[in-house]
């Protein structure tokens, strides 16, 4: 059966993109700060590679890992078996995840929803399998700050960078598109990576937590 999201190129440059950010670039920094404190069931959209099982916390009884892509699910699947808690990684998208309604306790988004086709449909989800209360822990890029680098991110949205890089898209705004899907923002925070140096259309990044409401 083909895959519903097939990148394979882009699947290897990011496998070996993303080990050297967490590595070389702190990325590994904000995805334990991401984590920290989850308890309980998780869900996970557009897990990768799996760089997040290593930093789930203890108390965590189980992570279902949804992946699209066949290369990064199978090196997703092979860091489930070294995380310290249980991982299930599985096939789906983020617009119709494959589980039970209010099913988990928190759910995770890292580093995905530039790439979702369908970004409200896909919170919406997020926001269906969570319980009433639950948490959705974000880490996310997006649109600049500034109008001239916006402007840029918007132009390449539109032309070559979702063809070169899998379906990503630099001009979204995470944090504006989870409010708007009905979530609570409990708290955030904005930063760029790198910090020093030249920034990318990339670097413009959001940290945070939301809740479903009760």
């Amino acid at each position: 059966m083909r895959d519903t999201v097939h990148h394979p190129l882009f699947a290897r440059f990011y496998a070996r993109m993303s080990v050297t950010m967490d590595t070389r670039g702190g990325v590994a920094g904000y995805r334990r700060e991401l984590l920290a404190g989850l308890s309980g069931r998780v869900i996970e959209v557009g897990a990768g590679n799996g760089l997040n099982f290593a930093h789930y916390p203890a108390a965590v009884s189980e992570v279902v890992a949804i992946e699209p892509e066949r290369r990064l699910r199978q090196l997703a699947a092979t860091a489930g078996l070294r995380a310290d808690v249980p991982v299930d990684v599985v096939p789906g998208v983020a617009e119709a995840l494959p589980v039970k309604s209010e099913a988990y306790d928190a759910a995770v988004a890292s580093l995905v929803l530039c790439t979702v086709r369908d970004l409200p449909r896909a919170l919406g989800e997020l926001r269906r399998v969570l319980r009433p209360g639950g948490e959705l822990r974000f880490f996310e890029h997006g649109v600049a700050g500034g109008r001239a680098a916006a402007t840029a991110q918007r132009v390449l949205d539109r032309t070559v960078w979702p063809l070169l890089f899998g379906g990503c898209h630099t001009a979204r705004d995470p944090l504006a598109a989870i409010e708007a899907a009905g979530f609570e923002i409990a708290s955030h925070r904005r930063f760029r990576i790198p910090e020093q140096g030249p920034a990318t259309p990339t670097s413009f990044c959001v940290l945070g937590v939301a809740r479903r409401p009760d």
